[in-house]
C-alpha cells in the first residue's frame, strides 16, 4: 500500500497533506505519531465520565491534528462532535453521545489505515 492509497483508505486527502507538510517522509512520520496522540482515548475517557468540558477539549485537539494531517472523515465527525460539545452546560447532550459512534468508526478506519500501510513498509 502507498501512503496515497493509506489515504484514500482513511478518507483523506494527500495532496493536501503535501501542500502542508514538504515532503512525504515527514507526512508518513506524522502520520506514524497520530497512533500514540491521546486525544481520542481523552475523548473517549471524558464521554464515559460525562466530562463535557475535557470532552471538548480533547475533540477539538482530535479535530486540529485531523486537520493538519488532512485525515478528512475524521476531522468531519470530530468537528461535528467538538461544536456539539462547545456550549457550556454541565452535562454531556444525548446528541453528543450519538455522534461519538461515528468519530468512533472513523477513528477505527483511521488507525487501521495506517496499521496497514505502515505493515507493508
Amino acid at each position: 500500500m502507498t501512503i496515497q492509497e493509506c489515504y484514500e483508505k482513511l478518507g483523506g486527502d494527500f495532496a493536501q497533506a503535501e501542500q502542508r507538510l514538504p515532503s512525504t517522509s515527514l507526512i508518513k512520520r506524522f502520520i506514524t505519531k497520530f497512533l500514540d496522540d491521546d486525544s481520542y482515548s481523552n475523548l473517549c475517557a471524558a464521554m464515559e465520565q460525562g466530562q463535557r468540558e475535557e470532552a471538548f477539549r480533547a475533540a477539538h485537539t482530535l479535530k486540529g491534528v485531523c486537520a493538519n494531517l488532512s485525515f478528512n472523515k475524521l476531522l468531519d465527525s470530530s468537528s461535528r462532535l467538538t461544536e456539539e460539545l462547545r456550549p457550556e452546560t454541565d452535562e454531556i447532550p444525548d446528541t453528543a453521545k450519538g455522534m461519538m459512534a461515528e468519530v468512533e468508526r472513523d477513528y477505527e478506519a483511521t488507525v487501521e489505515a495506517i496499521r496497514e500501510f505502515l505493515a507493508e513498509e
